[in-house]
């Protein structure tokens, strides 16, 4: 009989978030490998709240276990503030982007971590192309069986968190014609991208395990998914969203998460029971086309505007953001499908003002705006 893994009980619904910066060259805005001298220089009551990524041009900002999203909020300011400050006194500066728009993958350095060469090792020339940043969202809840609940559940929603968050439509100089090519980047990762059900936590544990004997992975976070369970952590974590381009935006965007994870763990709101291929086709869809993208409904076998099923989605679910305490979201929500995702913004400001450089200044100009 498989041991079951231990899942470290949370309590319900706490916050931790990860974001992932690019670091820019102060002139030319390319990324540039300042990770080593950031880090560096970091005292040690902030040290464990920025960490290396896998490349030299990026450091992740992350909270501590959070009561809510305001908590969240205070602690996240507190690091990226800090964040910008060190990277200023390095020559660099820091940017909110899940795919720089015209920096080269060859040349980019890895991170001297023996876990980063092992993978890149393995990976090869995908691994190499992996020069993405992406925002993390773990959510507490208090056992493996509502975990894996909120697992299955979660899986139909996650193409529209992908359609709000899109920030990656260029590569190399070229517009790929994605909203978030980042995704289509990773799904070319072993295990990772969209998951089937895992049906209970059992299941769950067995898998785990015949990975394990196999000999695939070490550990849980050796699998990629767009939605994990952490047993380590006692969370969900939601890892399918692109950056958005403001603070706000992030906040806004954890919120809806944490909203949707309390929604499905409670009974809260009405779920969207799919096959797999049908879920793929959505999030092809989101990372295709964004809030342009199609949603398809498979109980009412009807197509519906990404940005529609997210504004239903969001007015379900307005009890929940008011019983969590971060009611003042749901208007960020609703401005940033007005507005498009940021992938429609960088186009828009491209073919404008013909200038990647430019739009990146008025990207970081306005990152603290609300």
């Amino acid at each position: 009989m498989t041991k079951e893994l231990s899942f470290k009980k949370s309590k319900n619904f706490t916050v931790g978030i990860e974001v992932e910066f690019q670091l820019l060259h102060e002139k030319d805005l390319g990324l540039v490998p300042k990770a080593l001298e950031i880090l560096g220089g970091l005292p040690k009551e902030i040290s464990g709240r920025i960490k290396p990524e896998f490349i030299q041009s990026m450091v992740e900002v992350n909270t501590g276990v959070c009561a809510n999203i305001d908590e969240a909020r205070e602690d996240l300011k507190d690091s990226i503030t800090y964040l910008e400050k060190a990277a200023k006194e390095c020559g660099c500066s820091i940017f909110a982007s899940s795919l720089h728009p015209f920096s080269r993958y060859e040349d980019q350095k890895l991170f001297p971590d023996a876990r980063y060469k092992e993978i890149l090792e393995e990976l090869q020339i995908i691994g190499k192309r992996l020069i993405t940043q992406g925002l993390h969202c773990h959510i507490g809840l208090d056992s493996g069986k509502r975990a894996i609940k909120v697992f299955d559940n979660l899986r139909p929603f996650l193409p529209m968190l992908l359609a709000l968050s899109a920030s990656s439509p260029f590569l190399e100089g070229k517009d790929t014609g994605f909203a978030s090519f980042r995704s289509k980047l990773f799904d070319a990762l072993p295990r990772s991208g969209m998951p089937d059900a895992l049906g209970s936590w059992e299941n769950y544990c067995q898998f785990v395990s015949l990975l394990k004997k196999c000999g695939i992975i070490n550990q849980p976070r050796d699998i990629w998914w767009d939605v994990r369970p952490s047993p380590d952590f006692g969370t969900i974590e939601v890892r399918i969203c692109d950056i958005p381009a403001t603070f706000e935006q992030i906040l806004a965007l954890c919120a809806l998460i944490q909203a949707l994870v309390a929604a499905i763990a409670t009974d809260s709101i009405s779920l969207f029971p799919m096959h797999i291929s049908v879920i793929l086709s959505n999030k092809w869809q989101a990372a295709r086309h964004g809030l342009e993208g199609l949603f398809v409904d498979q109980q009412r076998f009807e197509k519906r505007m990404m940005k529609t099923m997210l504004i239903r989605t969001i007015k379900a679910l307005e009890p929940v953001f008011h019983e969590l305490g971060s009611e003042r979201y749901i208007k960020v929500l609703k401005q940033m499908i007005h507005d498009g995702p940021t992938s429609e913004i960088f186009k828009r400001n491209v073919r404008k003002f013909g200038d990647f450089n430019f739009s990146i200044k008025r990207f970081q100009k306005n990152f603290w705006n609300q």
